[in-house]
């Protein structure tokens, strides 16, 4: 019976985000309120039916402390929050995540279940990017509402497209890691490698620039820290696949922009999806065919590439925000379209919101304008006509709003996860498509608002529980570094075979 229970709700833990997905996202305050109800009654069931007590190691108290400080110093800023709800609202939504992720540290920390985080996760976003196509491949069939400032991008179930497209992104990175891992069954290897082709063709029509480059930095990681030629061959299989999905659709404007007449996009979308149909079977035929003739073994990376790849991804950034500023100094430019133009550029609305985040900053640096308060400061000091809740940024929203105390708090949750993750990529634990994932996220994280949506966060927290639970147990490092060699030897051997 226990065993029964614990399987439920690991089963539950790992579907949550993708059945948040289709409540908006999470969004909202009465989807969030059913999510912590969901969150903390799995903590209680992992505390009643796990043994006692639970190994919990250093850099989960610190994750989790920063967590439980930072919502409790949002909730705090009631007090002199402009609006008290949001700011209410705001710790709740700390709360949730702060459940799941002692949850996925209670219940991932199971040999059994460990190993599915990343395909189940993957599959999650597989299954919502394939919805929100769906509307587009069958419109005569599927018929879902479209949001005018979305501008034909790619939105529901989400209903904003940025954040579908940084879903997409970090699905296609887990599964990335999935198809180059020789240690798991073959099959799942070839279902993971087909998936790139709907999460590629996801990513590229919500058009989102940043999740295009938080998908290129959790790759990049991800290579660098397996360092595995089988590694490598998976990703740019998967590259090429997406990119073809991407190029599929690209000429078809009623599907990627959601524009002509109804016969017209019937026939395109019928188009489009045969095609989508053969690069997914071509996916996986070629990861099927193709893995057994590559020759696996190390990658000859450089000794500090791990240091050398941050950099990239800091530069990187940094780059894009520099040049994407001077785009946008000249305020008589035209506005951005929704379609693929927008890839041509880095000019951006978010150095608006980011120029009265700091502002709001300046005005309370110790203890921020209160939690949820930036769009108050964004009504009184915005230079564009233009409604927004959100700095689209984390770090800077943060800053904004919690002052230098949640900040530190925040860094705190992020460098306790950072702490586990490194602890169990040095030891070689099973977490190289975890620690790329996280790193997908957070390179986006300063680009856009995904923690205020918790379908997208959620999925980064389990992450982050699955690298918190490996450092919990404690592992050691001749006996991990032993294992996974002999996993990859042998699955080596039996490819060859």
């Amino acid at each position: 019976m226990r065993a029964g229970v614990l399987t439920v709700a690991r089963l539950v833990l790992l579907a949550g985000p993708t059945a948040l997905a289709f409540f908006t996202g999470g969004y909202f305050p009465e989807a969030q309120a059913w999510a912590g109800v969901a969150v903390w009654a799995l903590v209680a069931v992992a505390l009643v039916a796990l043994p006692w007590p639970p190994r919990l190691s250093r850099p989960f108290w610190i994750a989790a402390g920063g967590l439980f400080l930072l919502a409790a110093w949002s909730l705090l800023s009631i007090t002199w929050a402009p609006i008290a709800g949001n700011a209410y609202h705001a710790g709740q939504l700390v709360m949730v995540y702060l459940g799941a992720l002692v949850a996925s540290v209670l219940l991932l920390a199971h040999s059994g279940i460990r190993r599915w985080v990343e395909p189940a996760l993957a599959a999650g976003a597989v299954i919502v990017i394939a919805y929100g196509l769906s509307g587009r491949l069958l419109p005569g069939v599927l018929h879902f509402a479209r949001s005018l400032s979305a501008l034909g991008r790619l939105e529901q179930p989400l209903t904003y497209w940025n954040a579908m497209g940084e879903l997409a992104a970090l699905g296609f990175v887990l599964a990335a890691a999935v198809a180059g891992d020789r240690s798991r069954p073959g099959w799942l290897r070839v279902v993971a490698a087909a998936a790139a082709a709907p999460l590629g063709m996801g990513l590229y029509v919500s058009f989102s620039r940043g999740a295009l480059f938080a998908c290129a930095a959790g790759l990049i990681a991800l290579v660098v820290m397996v360092h595995r030629r089988e590694a490598l061959w998976a990703a740019v299989r998967s590259i090429c696949f997406g990119g073809l999905a991407a190029i599929a659709a690209a000429p078809f404007k009623s599907v990627t922009a959601l524009v002509g007449s109804g016969s017209t996009q019937q026939r395109q979308g019928a188009i489009v999806l045969g095609l989508l149909v053969l690069i997914t079977v071509a996916a996986g035929l070629a990861q099927y065919l193709l893995e057994r003739r590559e020759r696996g073994g190390e990658l000859p990376l450089p000794r500090r590439s791990p240091v050398i790849a941050t950099a990239v991804i800091v530069a990187g950034l940094a780059l894009a925000i520099v040049v994407g500023a001077h785009e946008t100094s000249g305020r008589n430019t035209p506005r951005l379209s929704g379609g693929a133009t927008r890839l041509a550029s880095l000019r951006s609305d978010r150095y608006d919101y980011w120029s009265v985040a700091l502002r709001a900053f300046g005005t309370e640096p110790f203890h921020g304008v209160g939690a949820g308060g930036w769009s108050v400061y964004w009504l009184r000091w915005r230079s564009i006509p233009e409604g927004a809740q959100d700095a689209h940024s984390l770090e800077l929203q943060t800053l904004a709003e919690l002052g230098v105390v949640g900040l530190g708090l925040l860094l705190v949750f992020l460098g306790g996860v950072a702490l586990g993750a490194a602890g169990a990529v040095r030891t070689g634990a099973p977490s190289f498509g975890a620690v790329a994932g996280l790193v997908a996220y957070v390179a986006h994280s300063p680009l856009d608002w995904d923690w205020q949506m918790p379908a997208v966060t959620l999925v980064a927290i389990l992450l982050a529980g699955k690298v918190l639970a490996l450092a919990s147990e404690g592992y050691s490092s001749s006996a991990i570094l032993g294992a996974s060699r002999r996993k990859i030897q042998t699955a080596s051997a039996h490819t060859a075979a």
